[in-house]
């Protein structure tokens, strides 16, 4: 497990949570990992940018375009246009899961000209205080193929700095839209 948060929360309720909620079956000649983000902004916030499986856009940095079919639910498919720069155009990917009331969000990569083959990933949400103030502890996790001619190690340091960037430009749009409607601290 990897930690890229800023300190606050609890690591036994981050461990909890990912016992809970990020279980994968991982095979012979796959990689996974869990990566955990603190961001200062409440849950419904975040979640509201999350929970848009339609609309990743809104805050992963590498996606130019998305276009869903069929409504949000589970089995719905997204074709993902990737900006240039990675090694990658296209990505279809299935919903998985889309619990709003556990705030769990699950997807399949399962087509696309790229090298992330098998990759399924689990991103949920979790209540914390931060600075005395709602806050959110996010927690991905993934599991990929490991391509020929890669090392496990390669493939779990590429697809990680990508979830970092998306976990970071997540914080930066949330914390940037909880500045605009500020909560009030809460006493503890």
């Amino acid at each position: 497990m990897n930690g890229n948060g800023n300190g606050f929360g609890s690591a036994a309720a981050a461990a909890d949570y990912i016992r809970r909620h990020h279980l994968h079956e991982i095979g012979e000649n796959q990689c996974s990992s869990t990566l955990v983000k603190h961001i200062k902004a409440p849950v419904p916030l975040v979640w509201s940018l999350v929970r848009r499986f339609d609309q990743p856009q809104k805050y992963k940095p590498f996606v130019s375009r998305c276009v869903a079919q069929g409504n949000l639910e589970i089995g719905s498919l997204r074709e993902v246009d990737v900006k240039s720069g990675l090694p990658a155009t296209t990505s279809t990917e299935r919903l998985e899961l889309l619990d709003d009331n556990e705030h769990i969000l699950c997807i399949k990569i399962i087509g696309g000209d790229h090298k992330l083959k098998n990759y399924s990933s689990i991103i949920s949400l979790h209540p914390e205080i931060i600075d005395g103030r709602p806050g959110t502890l996010v927690i991905e996790s993934f599991v990929v193929d490991v391509p020929e001619g890669n090392t496990r190690d390669e493939t779990c340091y590429f697809v990680e700095a990508l979830i970092k960037c998306n976990l970071k430009s997540l914080a930066n749009v949330s914390e940037g839209l909880a500045v605009q409607d500020r909560t009030e601290p809460i006493d503890i």
